[in-house]
């Protein structure tokens, strides 16, 4: 999983690097941000679904049972 304060920094480099090395990223959307709302907008809703799947927190807690 993958969450973190920098959505267009660390996040992305995080699960491109994830990605590469051909692990099955989950990225906890809202427990992103950045400083640029629709910076954090675009790369949740358009980018990383094709790269990984993205969730809310709530449904990852769920999923971990």
């Amino acid at each position: 999983m993958v969450f973190g304060i920098a959505t267009s920094g660390v996040v992305l480099s995080t699960l491109l690097q994830a990605v590469d090395a051909d692990y099955r990223v989950i990225v906890v959307k809202d427990c992103c941000a950045d400083a640029d709302p629709e910076v954090h907008r675009c790369l949740v809703e358009k980018i990383f679904p094709r790269l990984a799947s993205v969730v809310t927190a709530g449904e990852s807690i769920d999923a971990m049972g």
